[in-house]
């Protein structure tokens, strides 16, 4: 017997993370990825935490979101703050947090509604 309610969606939502991996939606991932509601994006490829730069953070300006999480691997990083002074500027917040904080406070926000994407860096 089900004790909890089912609610089928076609939004993405982490399902799993582990060690050098995240699910999505029963699908693994093995490389840095960025999640929306919609869609998975594998086209967001920084080589590391190390390598970020200000294209690696311009690609989110064109997904409009309220808040852009950072899932910074094993343990919360924060990059120099000119590399993302764009999204600053645009008024989009960003936060940065261990990848399995960023993968539950993505999904709890993603059912409060609100306009969220992640980036998840594996290492």
């Amino acid at each position: 017997m089900k004790l909890h309610l089912s609610n089928v969606t076609a939004q993405k939502v982490f399902t799993a993370h582990g060690a050098g991996y995240v699910a999505v939606s029963g699908q693994r991932f093995e490389h840095p990825i960025v999640v929306t509601p919609e869609q998975v994006c594998t086209d967001w490829q920084p080589q590391g935490f190390e390598a970020l730069n200000e294209a690696h953070f311009a690609y989110f300006l064109d997904l409009r979101p309220d808040v852009l999480l950072l899932g910074t691997g094993a343990q919360q990083r924060f990059p120099h703050p000119h590399l993302y002074q764009a999204l600053i500027a645009a008024g989009i917040g960003v936060e940065f947090m261990n990848t399995p904080a960023a993968c539950r406070t993505y999904n709890i926000l993603l059912g409060e509604d609100r306009k969220v994407v992640v980036g998840i860096l594996l290492v």
